[in-house]
């Protein structure tokens, strides 16, 4: 696969997450249609049989790179965001999408499908976790930044975070050029407390009046 012309890198950080890696991954990687594509999962740490499962299915797809996270990594800002970021380093598509291993692709041709339905001239799509394959342009990360905070923020469940409904479903990734992912990982796994999150709902709720 070369280089320049690699579009699309799929990046996700899991933790114990074999279960979800077996049943899930393979439907990342293994989309139909013409877009160039590579996999990194960054594995946090993981205690359980996540590393295995790893081992055993990069054997199987050439397309699929892993790395990860050492424990004595010091979590600053979080490590959801250490992982991230290194996931972004080690990638080499135009377009970055930070995706989540317990929510795959609903569709085979799920590569195309996306490409085929924003704006070329888009800075970040947001894919929404439905058969319709629904999507959600902007032309700035700054126009996206509420949705992806409300959708990515920590939560009781850790970096896992929860499905967040917005109008047009449940969020499933978000898509960014790839001079623009740094900042756009800044939004993870942020704390909204008090005023601030009802600030961040207000701004959610007027993205999705329109």
């Amino acid at each position: 696969m070369q280089t320049d012309k690699l579009k699309l890198s799929v990046i996700m950080a899991v933790h114990d997450q074999a279960e979800a890696l077996e049943q899930n991954l393979p439907q990342f990687l293994t989309p139909q249609g013409e877009v160039d594509y590579e996999v990194i999962v960054v594995d946090d740490a993981s205690t359980d049989d996540t590393p295995d499962v790893l081992k055993r299915l990069k054997a199987e797809y050439p397309q699929l790179y892993t790395t990860f996270l050492p424990a004595s990594a010091v979590p600053n800002p979080s490590r959801l965001r250490i992982g991230l970021t290194i996931g972004a380093k080690a990638s080499r598509g135009q377009w970055l999408m930070l995706a989540d291993i317990t929510r795959p692709p609903l569709t085979e041709a799920w590569a195309d499908d996306l490409f085929n339905r924003f704006a070329p001239k888009s800075e970040v799509v947001l894919a929404y976790h439905n058969q319709a394959g629904t999507v959600q342009s902007f032309d700035s990360l700054d126009e996206a930044a509420p949705l992806i905070s409300k959708a990515e923020r920590r939560s009781g469940r850790g970096h896992r975070g929860r499905f967040c409904q917005f109008r047009r479903g449940i969020y499933g990734a978000a898509l960014v050029r790839r001079e623009c992912i740094h900042d756009a990982i800044s939004l993870f796994d942020r704390q909204f407390r008090g005023g601030r999150l009802l600030s961040l709902r207000l701004k959610v709720l007027w993205s999705n009046l329109f």
